[in-house]
């Protein structure tokens, strides 16, 4: 089952992909509001910020990813990071300034949660660290709360646990084994 969000009420609508062809229009209707409205099947692409105005690519995880494992959404999300800061918080329709929002019902867990800063040292390594936005509830780095402006460095199968929604930072492929040689 295939979940989509309205976009007149973001009301979650759910339907069966496999009775639909890859690339046409699906015309949808809203439960709740009665909006019709089409989805295409296809590549997983998300939205990022060009400029003034948006523009459709695809998810680059050549930086590293995180894969949310618990929420109460229940479906698998993955998400690239960024070169830079990455602000991560709950998805809701009218949130602005989050790079990654994560979809979920969870009232504790902020609209701004933390921020993974993604750099590279001179080696070219990539260097991964985690601060609070801040938030209510506290962000936790295996199940140890961050204090106020606390910075971590994050290590490859970090454990991140946002309110009642956990995920794992993974490093980008061949990152990980050069790790376990030292």
């Amino acid at each position: 089952m295939k979940k989509v969000f309205c976009p007149k009420c973001d009301n979650l609508t759910t339907f069966d992909e496999t009775k639909y062809p890859v690339g046409k229009p699906i015309p949808l209707v809203c439960a709740q509001c009665g909006s019709q409205f089409n989805v295409k099947l296809g590549k997983k692409k998300v939205q990022a910020p060009s400029g003034s105005e948006r523009q459709l690519v695809e998810q680059d995880f050549s930086n590293g990813y995180i894969s949310v494992i618990a929420n109460f959404f229940g479906d698998k999300q993955e998400f690239g990071l960024q070169l830079g800061d990455n602000v991560i918080g709950r998805r809701n329709r009218d949130t602005d300034g989050v790079d990654i929002a994560i979809i979920n019902t969870d009232p504790s867990m902020g609209r701004k949660h933390c921020v993974i800063n993604v750099k590279k040292n001179a080696a070219g390594k990539l260097i991964y660290t985690l601060r609070d936005f801040p938030s209510l509830t506290g962000t936790f780095l295996n199940n140890v709360c961050l204090g106020k402006k606390e910075q971590v460095v994050l290590n490859h199968g970090a454990v991140i646990t946002l309110g009642a929604t956990t995920f794992i930072l993974h490093y980008p492929e061949g990152q990980e084994e050069e790790e376990m040689m030292y």
